[in-house]
């Protein structure tokens, strides 16, 4: 009777183990597939020239996010397998979209205008002529300032692997800007929920920004050496 109670203890156990590591597998392939979809949405709100003038690197990010989807799909059950692969073939067509629309305004003979990468960069963090040099947040008001704050937070949850040293440079500055924007903002009415909510991502931006900026120094140091 023990040894038949020990062992249907231990066969659970193995299950539960099974689960839980079926369960992280699920986790991670929902977030990589979330992080491609964003990433293509994100491009909407880039202006078509800085789409054109930066698409080698668009190209470059994208095509990384794609094959960490598709290969993410091999731990799924055939249900979910077949649902993820439909999420990934739209972000794939969205993408095919713009990059059809670039090869149309191009001649054999044209190039594209140079683009300031910092303005690139401001344009996925915050949408296409939000921002520009002056850094000015002045279109923030109290009813759009969490939504602002969260799309920042996502997008650079989705992007913070293919920021160089400069680009965190420059998050910073921008980031700083948005705050300032805040306690002006703060003072015409902004609700104590959205402010709690905005604290919230305050909280988890803070800690990460710090950690990947670090790592990203290290990371083109070591390159430099190389």
């Amino acid at each position: 009777m023990i040894k038949n109670v020990f062992k249907l203890g231990l066969f659970s156990m193995i299950l539960l183990g099974m689960s839980s590591c079926k369960n992280k597998e699920n986790e991670l392939a929902e977030q990589r597939i979330s992080e491609l979809e964003r990433y293509v949405d994100s491009l909407e709100t880039v202006s078509e020239e800085d789409r054109e003038a930066n698409w080698d690197k668009i190209s470059e990010d994208f095509n990384r996010k794609s094959t960490d989807a598709n290969d993410a799909l091999t731990s799924l059950d055939e249900e979910t397998r077949n649902t993820s692969t439909v999420r990934i073939t739209t972000s794939s067509t969205k993408y095919d979209d713009f990059k059809s629309s670039i090869a149309a305004n191009q001649t054999p003979d044209a190039t594209p205008t140079a683009t300031n990468p910092s303005q690139l960069l401001r344009d996925r963090l915050f949408g296409a002529g939000k921002i520009g040099d002056d850094m000015s947040f002045a279109w923030v008001n109290k009813d759009n300032i969490l939504n602002v704050y969260d799309t920042f937070f996502q997008s650079y949850k989705d992007n913070k692997s293919d920021f160089s040293r400069e680009d965190y440079d420059e998050i910073k500055l921008m980031y700083e800007a948005l705050d300032n924007r805040k306690n002006t903002v703060e003072k015409e009415g902004l609700s104590s929920e959205d402010n709690g909510k905005i604290a919230s991502i305050k909280f988890k931006f803070g800690p990460m920004f710090k950690t990947n900026r670090i790592g990203a120094k290290a990371r083109e140091t070591s390159e430099a050496k190389e």
